[in-house]
């Protein structure tokens, strides 16, 4: 009989699809990792996911744990490939989505339009009714008109119906009626209502998060269908779960009712994978930062904690607003900036990296097939940083012809030599990923000198110790099997759901009962949910969050409120909990009742986690790691004889002095001059910097 435990996950990203799977042998004590990554495969991906399995050579059959996230959801949403939407809301507020907020980023520009709705005017439609505030009904909803609406939606070409009443995060009861009867009277057209994503006010954001949820549903519904279908064609016997933005993993049926929760399923994976990782090395206090193929995405983690957020938004840079999606999300910058991003010069000389991408097809000129423009790897290749001789672990061979055209003819725009414009590319792409690393410390209130920086995916251990050095920050560690990382936090996640709700009062001694009451009854709904889906209740475990802000302040912060009773007696610390953090934050207190906004209560569940063990020194020479040396350029720390090391190779305790450079088939790690490496534990590579 077997009774190895294996678990695995897959992590499909915007080039490559990565699997992680660990097996556990109880009655031993070992256990075994395997690694493997593959190209994606869009729009057909969970053929790229079967592809990573079989590479991998684990067996379907043999699995008792597997995870699955997933870049379809924001795919969708970034190329406009959902379905047409047609949104239902209440009498007088057709206009909310269009309205939007006034707070475009491009202040100067006359100019200025904003993004246009995904629903247009003409399929947006009204219902007598309405609640106030507080969930009281002032008028009762009058449904006689949904027929008519439904029919006219049909003849359209409408494929999903949104609702979304004013309100409606106080009392839902009028959005449960008008969806009950928008099945009744269409039961094959998918319906999605703003009470089942959003318990928190703000009508414009609500609006567009349950439009937009309604706009991936089917595609999303489908795509999950089609994964599980052939996971079970392939011999699977078990249900997956999907990891979701906020750290967690959650049912495939839950996830496929609600999908625009997976909108950041990838690079949270990463983000928690960091913070269980930092828990493991004893670093509470960690700067995250995922380097992939066409995005670099970074997250600061406080006392081990990640910070999710419902202020998330899609498409905002310097010109747009972009577009609200208020459903938890890790607290994380993102920017087009990864291993595929094209160098380009503007018309004003100008060098800019990112946020084009050369995506997998047809990647960078490196890969071979057809692509000219110069990318971020096309640089580190040609100065020395990537061994061309061992591209993706010797799995392609990189076009160095290609290559030489299209940093040669970025250097021409620039009338630079092709090496000095490589040594541009490398520098610019490091200034923009440092400048989103102070957005997630600096902009928040944290010196980056008290964190541990844990740079992982493909690139994160390329260009980490440069980031580093601008930070100020002396520590660096690159995770073992760095370039598929991502994957391997969905190992360690748990079952995990968020439930905020807008819970308006002020904070004092008299309210704490109600506070309390709020709480237990976000638990109680939480232990009901689970059972539901066969989690007994005594495997919950619940945090508790608040959301404060001094009255009458339009935005709030959030601090953890502990796993005790809120009582009269708590709130002074409370109080002094919230002062604290927003002085940190905005550098300055106020004297002014505080009020709390919202209810915060986090509801997991552990599945079966893996315990990961230290492993001894192995007591050998980095020498034996040891494969050559070469000439390689720093960019910024001139060009260096440098030791080459097969990452492979490296053993527990294992010491290196740079410079030098560890190849490993999925990422490169850079050890600068003036730095050190030692593979410790867990076999991680942890760097001390020299500033």
């Amino acid at each position: 009989m077997n009774e190895t435990i294996t678990r695995v996950a897959t992590d499909i990203g915007g080039t490559f699809t990565d699997l992680v799977s660990f097996e556990f042998d109880p009655n031993t004590g070992r256990s075994r990792v395997r690694t493997a990554k593959v190209e994606t495969t869009p729009p057909d991906y969970e053929i790229g996911m079967i592809d990573v399995i079989r590479k991998a050579g684990v067996d379907l059959a043999q699995i008792d744990f597997l995870a699955h996230g997933t870049t379809v959801v924001i795919n969708v949403l970034t190329e406009r490939k959902g379905v047409k939407v047609g949104l239902i809301t209440t009498e007088g507020f057709r206009d909310t989505l269009e309205i939007a907020r006034g707070n475009r980023p491009d202040f100067f520009n006359l100019h200025y339009r904003k993004p246009p709705p995904f629903v247009p005017r003409y399929l947006r439609r009204e219902l007598p009714g309405r609640m106030d505030y507080h969930g009281r009904e002032m008028r009762p909803l009058d449904i006689s008109p949904l027929k008519r609406i439904l029919e006219e939606f049909v003849d359209d070409g409408v494929e999903a119906v949104a609702v979304c009443f004013l309100h409606s995060y106080a009392n839902p009861a009028h959005e449960v009626a008008a969806e009950a009867e928008i099945r009744r009277l269409c039961p094959d057209l998918p319906v999605v209502s703003s009470h089942s994503i959003v318990r928190e006010w703000r009508e414009y954001e609500r609006s567009n998060t349950t439009v937009l949820s309604a706009y991936v549903q089917p595609v999303a519904e489908n795509y999950l269908q089609r994964l599980n279908d052939k996971l079970t064609a392939s011999g699977f016997r078990g249900s997956p779960y999907v990891m979701q933005s906020n750290c967690g993993v959650d049912s495939l049926s839950a996830t496929a009712r609600t999908p625009i929760t997976m909108v950041e399923s990838g690079p949270a994976s990463g983000i928690w994978g960091a913070a269980e990782l930092g828990g493991l090395i004893e670093e509470p206090n960690i700067i995250a930062l995922d380097i992939g193929g066409t995005t670099a995405k970074c997250s600061l983690i406080e006392n081990g904690d990640v910070r999710i957020t419902t202020d998330y938004w899609i498409e905002r840079d310097r010109k747009s607003a972009g577009y609200p999606v208020m459903v938890p999300v890790v607290d994380l910058v993102e920017i087009g900036n990864g291993g595929g991003s094209i160098a380009w010069v503007d018309d004003y000389g100008k060098l800019h990296v990112g946020p084009q991408s050369a995506g997998a097809l047809p990647g960078p000129a490196a890969y071979g097939r057809g692509g000219t423009d110069a990318t971020t790897t096309d640089a580190n290749l040609l100065l020395g940083r990537i061994n061309s001789e061992y591209f993706f672990g010797g799995e392609m061979e990189a076009d160095m012809e290609a290559v030489n055209r299209a940093v040669e003819a970025v250097g021409r725009k620039l009338d630079l030599a092709p090496m000095e414009a490589a040594r541009g590319i490398v520098r610019i792409a490091n200034n923009n990923m440092v400048n989103a690393l102070k957005l997630v410390s600096l902009n928040r209130g944290f010196d980056p000198r008290d964190f541990t920086l844990v740079a992982f995916g493909g690139g994160g251990g390329m260009h980490a110790v440069e980031l580093a050095q601008e930070l100020g920050v002396t520590k660096v560690v690159v995770p073992a099997d760095a370039a598929v990382f991502s994957a391997w936090g969905m190992t360690m996640s748990d079952f995990r759901r968020d439930y905020i709700v807008t819970h308006l009062t002020d904070f004092e001694p008299h309210t704490a009962d109600s506070i309390e009451a709020g709480f237990r009854e976000l638990e109680e709904a939480a232990r009901e949910q689970f059972a539901s889906e066969g989690v007994p209740r005594s495997n919950l475990a619940f945090k508790r969050f608040g959301k404060f802000r001094y009255q009458n302040q339009e935005h709030t912060t959030e601090i953890e409120l502990g796993d005790q009773r809120i009582t009269a007696s708590r709130v002074p610390a409370v109080r002094e909990g919230f002062e604290s953090a927003y002085e940190r934050e905005y550098t300055y207190r106020l004297d002014a009742p505080v009020e709390l906004v919202g209810l915060h209560l986090t509801a997991t569940a552990q599945v079966g986690k893996l315990s990961i063990e230290r492993r001894p020194p192995s007591g050998r020479d980095a020498s034996a790691a040891m494969q050559a040396t070469r000439s390689v350029d720093f960019a910024t720390d001139g060009i260096h004889d440098t030791a080459i090391y097969r990452g492979s190779l490296l053993e527990v305790g294992m010491q290196i002095g740079g410079p030098a450079i560890i190849e490993e088939s999925g990422s490169t790690t850079v050890v600068n001059p003036n730095c050190s490496a030692e593979v410790d534990g867990f076999g991680n590579i942890v760097m001390s910097i020299g500033i």
